[in-house]
């Protein structure tokens, strides 16, 4: 039997969604291999098609949509849930054009969303994502773009918030904003990829009526221990368009990549039927 390579990050998110499936409480029929890793290293790895299904940010989707399709379930999109532009001091816009900005990654939607703001940005400098609001606070940026746990405890470092990303692109759009997903390659069988959309939601749906009994396996990969940042985290990034992006999750994708590749940052159109539609 052919074994699959699975990837998704140690967040909060992503340990809450595939926990079911990865501790053998629903069933599933086919053999995986998985690896949990930081989404950039994520995305790098799907630049080089090392994984058949993997958790990715849909900046980096815009590149490899030819080998590569979205799954409807597992996504981290939604309303108030988006990037955070944060500084120690309150600078403008037009400032922040020729200042240091630290970014999670090079292809992370945090850093698509920062160039759709800041088109004429000059400086970013990558940094893993729970480094971020540190480096702010002693000055090795001027600012930084913050993802996942950081969102929570900036403010307990002194830092503000310059910029809501997520709230820029959903007064821009009237969209919600689409962060990351699972995709899988496009090469595989619809039977194997119909399977393991259809366990991710599963294995999510599991997990909502057994949260306590996930907790001690997210902890064991969370950058932040406290219960209650854990669970604000999962509540802001899993919801109904984790069980499926729905119409209105498809419309949010195909304006980000319409967006995207209007400001020539994705080098061609994303393909039409970019969405796998299980049986």
């Amino acid at each position: 039997m052919k074994s699959f390579t699975l990837g998704f990050s140690g967040c909060p998110n992503d340990t809450f969604i595939f926990y079911a499936l990865i501790n053998n409480k629903i069933n599933f029929d086919l053999d995986f291999k998985y690896l949990i890793s930081d989404v950039e290293e994520l995305n790098k790895r799907v630049i080089l098609k090392e994984l058949d299904i993997s958790k990715v940010s849909f900046h980096l989707f815009g590149y490899v949509s030819d080998e590569y399709v979205i799954l409807p379930s597992g996504s981290a999109l939604g309303r108030g849930c988006g990037p955070l532009l944060i500084a120690k001091r309150d600078y403008s816009l037009d400032e922040l054009t020729k200042k240091v900005i630290a970014i999670p990654g090079k292809w992370t939607t945090a850093h698509l969303l920062l160039k759709l703001l800041l088109p004429k940005l000059e400086h970013t400098k990558i940094m893993y994502f729970n480094e971020i609001p540190d480096a702010v606070a002693r000055g090795e940026v001027d600012a930084g773009v913050i993802i996942h746990e950081s969102r929570f405890t900036y403010k307990e470092k002194g830092l503000i918030c310059i910029s809501d990303l997520g709230k820029w692109w959903e007064d821009t759009t009237g969209l919600p904003i689409p962060l990351g997903g699972i995709i899988a390659k496009r090469e595989l069988s619809k039977e194997v990829l119909t399977k393991f959309s259809n366990a991710i939601k599963e294995s999510t749906l599991y997990s909502f009526s057994h949260k306590s009994e996930c907790m001690p396996f997210i902890k064991r990969y969370a950058q932040e221990l406290d219960d209650d940042v854990i669970l604000k985290h999962i509540s802001l990034y899993v919801n109904d368009f984790t069980i499926d992006l729905a119409e209105e999750g498809k419309k949010a994708l195909t304006m980000l990549y319409k967006i995207g590749y209007e400001k020539g940052i994705f080098p061609k159109k994303v393909q039409d039927d970019f969405i796998f539609l299980p049986h």
